[in-house]
């Protein structure tokens, strides 16, 4: 097995080790919860540039193969990617996310001190950890108001508008009694082409809801992810070269609250404040290899926008599409 990490360590990479009668084990794995689910422990993560090799008899070797450029990890995997109970770069996820529920009820505070937020609901399953956090700080009721069909994938990345409309739909159901009269405020990880949020808050709606606010745990995502995620296409993006207010209004909020990227970073530094810098160019453009040009961003766009899918993708239907697109 060979395995090794980019030089500026973007995307997440570990190995880790369990004895047995035949000796020691090795297994490597973009997150640590998957060697818990083997049972194997962690030994720790790879580092930049950093290969690993394992032998047929088992024997491990590892060794610098390319120049290191310094950890600068994507943010975003904590925001959304990986899961709560994963340890990535020496930084826990689930506290990681319950710090961006702590600064993201702070910016609710200043910006609204009289706030009336009745219940705080999150959008299942990524944004639990922040918005219990988030409503633990700000004294409000917790409640799980959206019941969850785990055999719908991840919608952001299913092609075609339509396709996705339908899917959240299918995905998600609401409890009536948890919207009913009151002022609610949807939690949500982030938000990306936005399309889930407004068919989200339209339900909430429906169910009976008074007034619907909601909350991002993350900053606009106004830029598309090059380093190894198929994220929308800068023009799908529904913060792309517009303002809060504008995307609030065309969500269908009665007030959008998102997280400010200073924020974002200290919640997740926390964890490792030896970590100098992360990746944050979904939010803020600025892509850390230094070789990222507007015409490779126009060879991407038209790559990924919705208008290239294939025919094929685009009519796929029922269990085939649940097949592609589900990642439970």
């Amino acid at each position: 097995v060979l395995a090794f990490r980019d030089p500026y360590g973007i995307r997440p990479a570990c190995f880790g080790k369990r004895e047995t009668a035949k000796g020691t084990e090795y297994m490597v794995a973009s997150e640590s919860v998957a060697l818990d689910a083997a049972g194997f422990e962690l030994v720790r993560d790879i580092a930049p540039g950093e290969a690993v090799y394992i032998e047929n008899d088992g024997e491990l070797h590892t060794a610098q193969c390319a120049d290191a450029h310094g950890l600068t990890p994507c943010i975003f995997e904590h925001v959304y990617f990986a899961r709560p109970d994963s340890i990535i770069d020496q930084i826990s996820v689930y506290q990681a996310r319950l710090k961006m529920g702590t600064t993201l009820a702070k910016k609710v505070v200043a910006l609204r001190p009289d706030h009336d937020i009745d219940v705080i609901i999150p959008i299942p399953d990524t944004s639990r950890t922040s918005a219990m956090e988030m409503a633990n700080e700000l004294g409000v009721m917790y409640r799980e108001g959206f019941i969850k069909n785990r055999y719908i994938g991840r919608t952001f990345i299913m092609p075609g508008q339509n396709q996705r409309k339908k899917s959240v739909r299918q995905k998600l159901n609401p409890i009536g009694t948890e919207f009913h009269g009151k002022n609610v405020m949807l939690v949500d990880d982030s938000i990306v082409r936005g399309t889930t949020c407004n068919e989200i808050i339209q339900m909430a709606r429906d169910a009976g809801a008074k007034r619907v606010y909601f909350a991002s745990a993350a900053p606009p995502v106004r830029h598309p992810n090059v380093y190894g995620i198929d994220m929308p296409a800068a023009q799908e993006l529904i913060a792309h070269d517009r303002s809060e207010e504008e995307i609030c209004e065309l969500i269908g909020a009665d007030w959008l609250v998102y997280q400010d990227l200073e924020d974002l970073v200290e919640a997740v530094r926390d964890g490792n404040p030896a970590i100098e810098r992360f990746d944050c160019s979904v939010f803020d453009g600025n892509y850390v290899t230094g070789d990222i040009d507007s015409g490779y961003l126009a060879r991407l766009e038209s790559n990924r926008n919705d208008a290239s899918k294939t025919t094929e993708d685009s009519v796929l239907e029922g269990e085939e599409q649940l097949s592609l697109y589900n990642d439970e």
